[in-house]
């Protein structure tokens, strides 16, 4: 139970409030600076803990439940701080942006419920490839954002996050649709 992999998890969940205090002061550059950094770390343990897991053969049952719930924390408080920056502010997700946030947002509480429902059915719903991108995209649409809060005189770099940002929404809605449909099969 106490694997690396599984620490490495849990690390990602418990780092969650110490990035969301670092995002809470919109002009507070050094902050963002940590916040990126932190971000990073926690991008680099979650790519390791399935490696470990699967390298080692400690595959578990708390690494299968936790990992994906510490991703969509992470995503969704992410997602929360950026949005309710003051609209000024370089590292904020305002106007028709907030769209493609909410897209995100929703389709992760859509799949974690269409997979909580398909688990009781004993039905697994592998990640797909065009899933995998698109948690790439939005990695980088977000460590860009951040970043974009560290270094607001570089504007290019949150032009980077946006267009990023709705590369990954764009893949969101089609891997959600992909896995509802997917999952209809199973429903009565």
């Amino acid at each position: 139970m106490w694997t690396l992999p599984n620490l490495l998890t849990l690390s990602r969940i418990v780092a969650v409030p110490l990035l969301v205090g670092l995002l809470w002061w919109p002009h507070w550059e050094v902050g963002f600076g940590i916040a990126f950094a932190l971000y990073c770390l926690m991008g680099i343990t979650d790519y390791f803990d399935g490696y470990l897991a699967r390298a080692q053969g400690t595959v578990s049952k708390l690494g299968v439940f936790l990992d994906p719930i510490a991703d969509k924390i992470m995503i969704a408080a992410v997602i929360l701080m950026l949005v309710s920056a003051r609209h000024d502010d370089t590292a904020s997700i305002t106007g028709v942006h907030v769209i493609a946030a909410l897209i995100i947002l929703l389709r992760e509480i859509a799949v974690s419920g269409l997979r909580e429902f398909l688990a009781g059915l004993q039905v697994s719903l592998p990640v797909s490839k065009l899933a995998k991108w698109k948690t790439a995209l939005q990695l980088v649409a977000f460590g860009a954002l951040i970043l974009a809060g560290a270094l607001p005189v570089l504007v290019w770099i949150k032009l980077v996050g946006l267009v990023c940002l709705w590369g990954a929404a764009v893949l969101t809605a089609l891997t959600g649709w992909d896995y509802l449909r997917a999952g209809v099969q199973h429903m009565d």
